[in-house]
């Protein structure tokens, strides 16, 4: 092919278009059309063989970075009331009020609802009647005890008669400790005629409107449901295979009879829609076996929500710092691919031409991903334009310096 563009081009050139005879039944105008057709047609398939010669992609490389990370666990939980109670009904009688608006945050000690009340001041006014009625005859029986003792002892009255009342004075104080007791019963059921918030916490709809008969035939009417929103638990387990030292550390100095002061261990969470991790709270539980049929450890974290936003129920993200790793190598999002063999990491190597190198990853910080294996660190690796990168091609690289963990880098696909 090369020869016969070379002889095409000598046969275009100006000096050698010099035309023979055609054959027989062709005019010379005819036949130069077919000639020049004939060196067009040679001549484009040279050029365009020509300008097809490959070209290595540019590709931009960087080192990996070296840095302090925080390794963690992240794990899934769910939040749940530190205190939750049913508002019940004590004692029998008609619903008198109610004072407060369902879903109201109400404060302990909080007048909630308040129960019929007549029936109960006329029982306690009846009890105050009788227990005083049980000291005057106390009173009486000790006067008449004392005075047929002194005439026992002059011998004007038989023994009989002491004896007598002394069995009087006993029995009045036994009727006086009954009618005291008495009494404080008729208080008691008096009080729980007014219904108040044991804590602190959300109120949930009531479940009895006023007018209507509770604690009836001895049975409890549920009135209400109270919960403490703040602050909040959230559970989660932890396989028995990641269980941090520092857990087992704390656990440990719990059990100890020294007096030692333990530290609380911080963990974070972050709820539905939320970014990052922004919830910080300590851990202030933890199983005391591991569950043998899932090989996990139950776990109870503490969180603030004076706010009220978090709610019982809810599913939570949880981050449990577990360590932390001096100069770990980092490498960002974009220059790590993933294929059937695993993870792995594009290297250009002197000659410019791309190797493939299997790495193992470690955890997130950032934009970055540890590398714990693969890796030295005074490799050149394809950060932006990975897609270009072919293992056993040549690349043109343009080398850039490193960036830190919490900058994002964006991958440039197709450049």
């Amino acid at each position: 092919m090369k020869a016969v563009c070379n002889s095409v081009r000598r046969f275009s050139h100006p000096l050698n278009r010099k035309l023979r005879p055609g054959p027989p039944g062709l005019t010379r105008a005819a036949a130069a059309v077919v000639l020049l057709s004939l060196v067009l047609s040679f001549s484009a398939g040279c050029d365009k063989k020509k300008a097809s010669a490959p070209q290595s992609p540019k590709v931009t490389v960087s080192q990996p970075v070296r840095e302090d990370v925080v390794d963690y666990l992240e794990l899934s939980g769910n939040t749940q009331a530190i205190n939750t109670v049913q508002l019940r009904a004590r004692v029998e009688g008609y619903l008198d009020s109610v004072f407060f608006k369902d879903g109201d945050i109400v404060k302990k000690d909080q007048l909630l609802f308040l129960i019929q009340q007549n029936t109960y001041f006329a029982t306690l006014l009846q009890a105050e009647g009788n227990v005083q009625n049980q000291k005057a005859m106390l009173d009486h029986a000790k006067t008449e005890l004392a005075r047929f003792t002194k005439l026992f002892e002059q011998k004007a009255a038989p023994d009989t008669d002491v004896e007598n009342w002394r069995y009087q004075r006993d029995t009045a104080q036994a009727n006086l400790l009954s009618a005291e007791a008495q009494r404080d019963l008729a208080k008691l059921n008096l009080g729980y005629t007014w219904v108040v918030a044991p804590f602190t916490g959300r109120v949930d709809r009531r479940l009895v409107d006023p007018g209507n008969l509770v604690g009836a035939g001895g049975s409890s009417t549920i009135l209400a449901e109270l919960t403490q929103i703040d602050p909040l638990y959230v559970y989660f387990n932890i396989a028995e295979t990641d269980i941090p030292v520092h857990i087992l550390n704390a656990r440990a100095a719990k059990s100890s009879n020294q007096p030692a002061k333990v530290e609380k261990i911080p963990v974070s969470m972050n709820m539905a829609g939320e970014q990052g991790y922004p919830h910080e709270g300590y851990l202030d539980f933890s199983s005391t076996t591991v569950n043998t049929s899932t090989g996990t450890l139950l776990v109870r974290g503490v969180f603030s929500n004076q706010d009220g936003k978090m709610l019982p129920g809810q599913y939570a993200r949880i981050r449990l710092q577990i360590g932390q790793k001096k100069g770990a190598l980092l490498l960002p999002q974009s220059a790590i691919g993933y294929d059937q063999l695993g993870n792995y990491a594009l290297i250009v190597n002197a000659n410019n031409t791309v190797e493939r190198r299997k790495v193992i990853t470690g955890v997130q910080k950032g934009y970055s991903q540890v590398i714990e294996e693969g890796l030295t660190g005074d490799e050149w690796v394809i950060t932006k334009g990975i897609i270009k990168g072919v293992p056993g091609k040549q690349v043109v690289p343009e080398r850039v310096q490193a960036q830190s963990a919490d900058v994002k880098t964006v991958q440039e696909v197709g450049k």
